[in-house]
């Protein structure tokens, strides 16, 4: 009877256990948590911390930036594109250019390849012509496409350029030279894709960086900037230029004025009468291409 007894208590019900009696809400317990979790997590912050603190990161970025600055590089430009000087491909770049100059003459020199940054304020230009490489002979290249620095003859398609301004704009004579500073001084952006090339080596500092870095350039005037009048002059700048928003801006396309393609529709585009006309409906002084 016994071993019965062990037998049938052993499939009988178990004893109830002794439970634990759970903390009342509100209990001390439940304080403590509340305590403990308000220590550990970070409390909201107000908008007012919110913006202190972004303002610090971006003062630091730009400090950062800051030191990155290539030498003469235009003040309002700097504050507008000082970001893309910290960035690895910019540093990489300048790696890069610095060393082509130890072993290699590279045109133009340091403090021309940012001439164009130095002729007006970023929010002053009104006309953008976009070219791919500098000019690789002695003395030509200065930071500006199409332009060569005095006494240096005006190359070919600078040549071009100024027989199309003969018959399209009135009174408009040859300068005797190549240097269009005079354009750069009004709001005319003369940007080359690529800024640095070897000598008497065309295209040779080409995709190392500067393509990226003159497209941020486009794109912060296509984005900030109303009524610019881009002149597209070629497959290449056709191409750099896609993005430009044809509602905001004016397009103006046609071939390059190289003497390999000019006769198939750069002789008689009327390029820059066309832009004063549309600088003057927008209410923007019209350049005076004479002004060099």
């Amino acid at each position: 009877m016994i071993g019965q007894r062990t037998l049938l208590s052993f499939f009988g019900p178990a004893p109830a256990r002794k439970r634990s009696r759970s903390p009342e809400p509100g209990g001390d317990a439940e304080k403590a948590k509340a305590a403990g979790s308000e220590a550990g997590g970070a409390s909201p912050l107000s908008p007012e911390q919110q913006e202190r603190i972004r303002r610090n990161k971006e003062a630091a970025l730009q400090r950062l930036a800051e030191r990155n600055v290539p030498p003469g590089f235009g003040e309002s430009w700097r504050r507008q594109l000082a970001k893309e000087f910290s960035k690895p491909y910019f540093l990489e770049l300048m790696a890069f250019v610095a060393e082509e100059r130890k072993r290699h003459t590279v045109y133009p020199p340091p403090e021309q390849v940012f001439t164009w940054t130095q002729m007006c304020d970023i929010r002053d230009v009104k006309v953008v012509i976009l070219g791919q490489d500098p000019y690789h002979g002695p003395n030509q290249a200065h930071g500006l496409c199409f332009s060569v620095q005095k006494p240096v003859p005006p190359p070919p398609s600078l040549e071009n350029i100024y027989k199309e301004l003969s018959t399209d704009i009135e009174d408009f004579t040859h300068p005797g030279h190549g240097d269009l500073t005079g354009w750069a001084k009004q709001g005319v952006l003369l940007l080359n894709a690529v800024l640095t090339v070897r000598a008497h080596q065309a295209t040779s500092h080409k995709e190392k960086g500067w393509e990226q870095f003159t497209d941020v350039v486009v794109s912060w005037l296509n984005k900030n900037l109303d009524g610019v009048v881009f002149m597209l002059w070629g497959a290449y700048a056709q191409k750099k230029g896609s993005s430009i928003d044809r509602k905001r801006h004016h397009v103006l396309q046609t071939v390059h004025p190289s003497p390999l393609s000019v006769n198939r529709g750069f002789f008689g585009c009327r390029h820059f009468s066309k832009t004063n006309e549309l600088l003057k409906k927008s209410g923007k002084k019209p350049i005076d291409w004479r002004a060099l």
